[in-house]
């Protein structure tokens, strides 16, 4: 993928799976609702008592990973250096509407208010791409015939 087609990539809906490394077990790897815009960093929010910011805090990098489940399959994984901050309702907000739509998301957030959060921004330093569009095209051209 050109770098204008990842970051577009990156910048629409799909789910995010965290990764973080763990002294001496596989990495925990776990989804996470994110936002981001071309040439920036790539926001997310997590339960401030969570495992995963425990991980992400002692760490200070990450990876996330997002993907088409269906054909043409395409994936673009970033990784980086994360810094974790204070709660941010506007970002809180804006995930639940993105992912929930705005009717769903307000009844999500009133759900979860008496949950301390925390904000990760991870910078993507490396990004690692596949795009099996021209792969799919030929399958399903050689299926007809």
């Amino acid at each position: 993928m050109s770098r204008s087609e990842r970051e577009t990539f990156l910048a629409d809906l799909h789910v995010g799976v965290i990764t973080v490394a763990r002294d001496g077990q596989a990495p925990l790897a776990a989804p996470v609702w994110y936002r981001y815009q071309p040439g920036g960093d790539v926001l997310f929010d997590c339960a401030a008592a969570s495992e995963k910011i425990k991980l992400l805090e002692r760490s200070g990098q990450a990876s996330l990973c997002v993907q088409n489940d269906v054909m043409p399959y395409k994936y673009v994984t970033v990784e980086g250096p994360i810094v974790v901050g204070h709660a941010d309702d506007e970002l809180q907000r804006s995930l639940a509407h993105r992912y929930l739509g705005p009717q769903v998301g307000d009844i999500y957030l009133v759900s979860v208010s008496d949950t301390a959060r925390r904000v990760v921004r991870l910078t993507p330093t490396r990004w690692r791409t596949t795009d099996y569009t021209a792969l799919a095209a030929r399958l399903m051209a050689a299926a007809r015939a």
